[in-house]
């Protein structure tokens, strides 16, 4: 998944700067919540877990515990609750915000899009 979601969002900069273009590498890492609290709140100065945090060297964190409880409450498996975290910290990389509420719907949309387009593109589980 993660290199179809690559190269959907390497050509979806909002601040045209396409900086996944520039980076040698992605890194994606899983974590608890107890873990990605910490990281949270150590490089962003806010306490408690989150679902996916960006660093502009190319590092995507993760939790697996914030998957596993979105993708009940949205009916979708984990993995694909993952997925949309890859989606969401790639496009992050190339400029998109989502703090304000305009930013945030304007992400939303290209995300959504490329998510449902790489996860459409998978093989069907047997």
């Amino acid at each position: 998944f993660a290199w179809l979601a690559l190269s959907e969002c390497r050509n979806e900069s909002a601040d045209k700067r396409f900086a996944l273009q520039q980076l040698p590498e992605v890194e994606v890492t899983i974590l608890s919540d107890r873990v990605i609290g910490r990281v949270h709140e150590q490089f962003m100065n806010i306490p408690g877990a989150t679902d996916v945090i960006t660093f502009e060297h190319g590092e995507i964190v993760m939790s697996a515990d914030t998957a596993r409880q979105y993708a009940e409450e949205h009916g979708h498996t984990v993995e694909e609750e993952l997925a949309l975290y890859t989606v969401h910290g790639l496009l992050h990389l190339n400029g998109f915000e989502d703090a304000t509420a305009r930013d945030a719907a304007r992400m939303h949309k290209v995300q959504d899009r490329i998510w449902k387009s790489c996860l459409a593109q998978l093989p069907t589980p047997s």
